[in-house]
């Protein structure tokens, strides 16, 4: 990996927390809710992939996708 590549943007990250919360972050809170909203996105991924396969589509389609939602918000809402 190149040297002054990112693996995300830490600075949005945290401006978009500070702005729904209107709350400061510790040091490493952004990595943290970074890498939660990457294994919220693959579960998706994951789940809407198996749904398209059993209903016998080739493919992922953003309906898949909001039938599955649901069911992760639940799962990673804690």
């Amino acid at each position: 990996m190149a040297r002054n590549q990112k693996l995300y943007p830490r600075a949005t990250v945290k401006r978009i927390v500070k702005a729904h919360s209107n709350k400061g972050l510790t040091k490493n809170a952004d990595i943290l809710i970074f890498l939660d909203y990457c294994l919220f996105m693959q579960h998706i991924m994951r789940e809407a992939s198996i749904h398209a396969k059993k209903s016998g589509q080739k493919g992922v389609t953003a309906r898949n996708i909001r039938r599955v939602t649901e069911g992760s918000l639940r799962k990673f809402k804690g």
